[in-house]
């Protein structure tokens, strides 16, 4: 299976553009929008103005755990030259917010990992973006250092995503 086979994919070269998750009902993917920052969860950051690809994962590819039911996935990801950002998008606010999103990205980067299409990539990251928690980084230093321990990639919890 491809991560790239997600018929939900746009690129931008803008230098700011947002990501968004409408809230369910019903279930859409992520989006791209350059637009409307009012619905943006996420800002991403393109100084450069670098063709950068986003791909809807949650509700565009099925993920399969080995027994073949399905398994969570993360929102999206970003894909710019040699870096790939997975993001879990989210504007809630009760006490386990973190806790189930890392654990969507982990699930999701487990998959990725297991594909020829990780290789491709020299810089893997992973964000958490809370449109309720803007930047939440300070509180979360062991959470982040033992993700990056487990699966190699790195942790930021805000919705200031960077691309290089």
């Amino acid at each position: 299976m491809s991560f790239f086979d997600s018929p939900n994919q746009r690129v931008s070269r803008k230098k700011r553009f947002g990501l968004c998750d409408d809230a369910p009902p019903p279930h859409k993917p992520a989006f791209l929008d350059e637009a409307d920052g009012k619905k943006w969860i996420a800002v991403v950051h393109n100084d450069y103005s670098y063709d950068v690809l986003f791909v809807a994962l949650d509700n565009s590819i099925a993920l399969r755990r080995p027994d073949g039911k399905p398994d969570r996935c993360s929102d999206g990801l970003l894909s710019c030259n040699s870096t790939v950002i997975f993001v879990e998008l989210t504007t809630r606010k009760d006490k386990d917010w973190k806790k189930d999103k890392e654990e969507q990205l982990r699930i999701t980067i487990r998959h990725f990992e297991n594909t020829e299409e990780a290789h491709g990539y020299e810089i893997k990251k992973a964000y958490i973006a809370n449109s309720s928690y803007p930047k939440d980084n300070t509180r979360n230093m062991i959470r982040m250092n033992n993700f990056f321990k487990d699966t190699k990639y790195v942790l930021r919890i805000e919705n200031r995503i960077v691309v290089e």
